[in-house]
Parts: structure tokens; C-alpha cells; sequence
């Protein structure tokens, strides 16, 4: 049934369900608030008496499974983080059980306004889009009801810390404004089920704003998202690497959590692409994980973790790159990069005036 809306956040189906998502919220604090620290702590012990210190992070990659595996709460940590990934998508046999009306709901939001939302029917997904990333049954393009599905499973995924787009709109406030200050266009690629692209809408309130991802089912459900709010937005199913808008199209183009998830090759695809998306000027925003950095051995063992038994099969690949270097390599400038208050690293650039 539909329970209504606790602010921006639908409730489950079902108050079953609801505590469900409540208790796996619980065990994943339990386990990267109070587990964490104590297995980044007996890692790093580790670490250091085999004559790597820095907190680990000279430890080769390669070594990191045969100092951490041995260490019994590493293990166990492995196993609560996996299985209360895998429980929170549970949300999608109560959303499947009435998923006539979810769908009815979408095509409505359709119907009403055709034109915030484009796809091409004949749109082939490609290959390495179709992971299940982060265990979710179906992926984000093989369900119809993956934007539903994923809504409600990050909130367990965020911690209860994004149930109203707190840390979309954090996100939002981190891309760079041109140094002219001229901001008609903005672009959110990969842009998920649209929780930046309205926070962007609503930064900047006169500006034409466009959400694009490859998973037809997170942008439809981010139209009709958008549509309850009242927020005026566009949504388009696309490629990344090859989105088919005119050329300096946009004045400023964000990347929110999108390299890690796509193939290495694609890096640079991508990155030539929103260069020639953005007019003279025009700024690049990215906020993704950390990479080309040593990091301590703890965080470099959640990242395999994530790679391994989250299915993040890409990550490992971006995290080794250097974003700095690729983006001098395409012509940006004026590159800027730090940590955010989340885990993600936030680089910023501009495209020169002259190019």
C-alpha cells in the first residue's frame, strides 16, 4: 500500500518492511561505526610488524589479503558488511508484490509530462552495465522497478544520513560555477535516480537541468520523482562516453560516483566527452572515491572488499588512476582536488577559454 512520504523519503510498503530496513540500517552502523575502526586498527598492527608503516598504506595491494585475512574480525566484518547488503534489497519483494501500481505510476508521470523525459526504445544497454552493482538483484537496468528498489535500499546504503538528500545537495554545492558566472545549462551525468540532478534544479533555480544515465528504469522513476517535488528538470537515457547533446552545450557538468562504476577504458571516453559538452569556460565537477593516493591499509582493504564481494568490479581500476593527470591530458585547467565530509574526493576543472 502506499504509506506516503516521511519528507522526500517514500516509507516501505509495509511497516514489516519499514522495520526490516530499520534493523539492517542498525547492523551496517554496527558495522562501519563500531566494527571498522577495530579491524582498520589490528590491520594496520599487522602492517607495521611485517616493516610497513604509514598506517599501511605502503603495503603492496597484493599483500594486503594475506596480512588481513588471518585476523579474526576481519572476517567477520566481511561477512555482517555482505549479508546485510544482500538483505536490505529485500525492500523488492514488497514493491514486486504491488508492482502494477508502481509501474501505473510511472507511465502516469510519463503521460503528464513527455516532455522531461527522453529514451530512445531502441536504446542497447551495454554489457558492462548490466552488473548487479552493490548486490541488487536485477542491476539498475534489469528491473522495472530498480529505481523504487534502490530509493529504499540506500537509505540502509547512506545510514539514514541522505533520507532528504542531504548529501545530494552537499554534493550540488561543491560544483564549480564558471569564472564568468554564466550558468544556463547544467548536466548531471550518471546521474542515478535524479537526487543531484533536482538539488542542482534547486541551487540553480533558472537554469535548465539535465539528469543522464544508461538504467532507463532509475530515470524514469527520478521523472516521476522530480515531478512530486515540483521540480522542472529533464532526464535522458544515454552514455556517459557518447550522450549525443550539441557541442558546448552545457556550462557546467557533474560526475557524482560515476568513474568507479564504469570499465577503465571508458575514462578517458568519458572525460573527452563532457570537454566537448562544455562550452569555453565551463566547468567539470567530480566527485568519486580517492585515487592516485595512498591511503591507509584499512581503507584499502574495504576498497578489494567492495570489488570482491560487492560487486564493484571497477572500482579497483579508477582508484589506481590518476584523475589529475587525465584531465591535463584532455586539456583542462585550473584543477582542483580534495576531500569532501563523506569518503568521496571532489576534483574540479575548467575548460580553457581557448582550446
Amino acid at each position: 500500500m502506499n504509506r506516503g512520504m516521511t519528507g522526500l523519503l517514500p516509507r516501505a510498503p509495509t511497516l514489516a518492511a519499514e522495520s526490516q530496513l530499520g534493523f539492517y540500517q542498525t547492523v551496517r552502523n554496527f558495522a562501519i561505526r563500531d566494527m571498522f575502526p577495530r579491524v582498520a586498527a589490528q590491520v594496520e598492527v599487522q602492517a607495521a610488524s611485517a616493516g610497513f608503516g604509514e598506517h599501511g598504506a605502503l603495503l603492496p595491494t597484493d599483500r594486503i589479503a594475506s596480512i588481513a585475512d588471518p585476523i579474526p574480525i576481519v572476517g567477520t566484518w566481511k561477512r555482517i558488511m555482505r549479508s546485510q547488503q544482500q538483505a536490505s534489497w529485500h525492500i523488492r519483494d514488497s514493491l514486486l508484490a504491488d508492482a502494477a501500481r508502481y509501474e501505473a505510476e510511472l507511465d502516469t508521470a510519463e503521460r503528464a509530462y513527455p516532455g522531461r523525459l527522453h529514451y530512445d526504445p531502441a536504446f542497447v544497454t551495454p554489457e558492462y552495465a548490466k552488473c548487479e552493482i552493490h548486490l541488487q538483484p536485477g542491476g539498475y537496468v534489469g528491473d522495472a522497478l530498480a529505481g523504487y528498489v534502490f530509493h529504499h535500499g540506500t537509505k540502509v546504503f547512506y545510514q539514514g544520513l541522505n533520507d532528504q538528500d542531504q548529501l545530494h545537495a552537499l554534493v550540488s554545492d561543491m560544483v564549480r560555477v564558471p569564472s564568468d558566472g554564466i550558468v544556463h545549462r547544467v548536466l548531471d551525468t550518471g546521474c542515478s535516480i535524479g537526487q543531484a540532478t533536482t538539488a542542482l534544479k534547486q541551487r540553480f533555480a533558472n537554469t535548465e537541468v539535465w539528469g543522464l544515465d544508461v538504467a532507463l528504469p532509475l530515470v524514469r522513476y527520478a521523472h516521476k520523482r522530480a515531478i512530486d517535488m515540483g521540480i522542472d528538470v529533464h532526464f535522458m537515457q544515454g552514455l556517459a562516453e557518447a550522450t549525443g547533446f550539441p557541442d558546448g552545450h552545457f556550462d557546467a557538468v557533474l560526475a557524482h560516483i560515476l568513474f568507479h562504476e564504469v570499465p577503465e577504458p571508458l575514462f578517458d571516453a568519458i572525460i573527452a566527452e563532457v570537454k566537448r559538452l562544455l562550452r569555453p569556460g565551463g566547468t567539470f565537477t567530480i566527485v568519486d572515491a580517492p585515487n592516485n593516493t595512498q591511503l591507509p591499509v584499512g581503507n584499502r582493504l574495504w576498497q578489494q572488499f567492495d570489488a570482491r564481494y560487492n560487486c564493484e568490479p571497477y572500482a579497483l581500476a579508477f582508484v589506481a588512476t590518476d584523475l589529475r593527470a587525465m584531465l591535463e591530458r584532455h586539456g583542462f585547467r585550473s584543477i582542483e582536488a580534495g576531500p569532501t565530509p563523506t569518503f568521496l574526493w571532489c576534483t574540479q576543472a575548467e575548460k580553457p577559454l581557448a582550446t
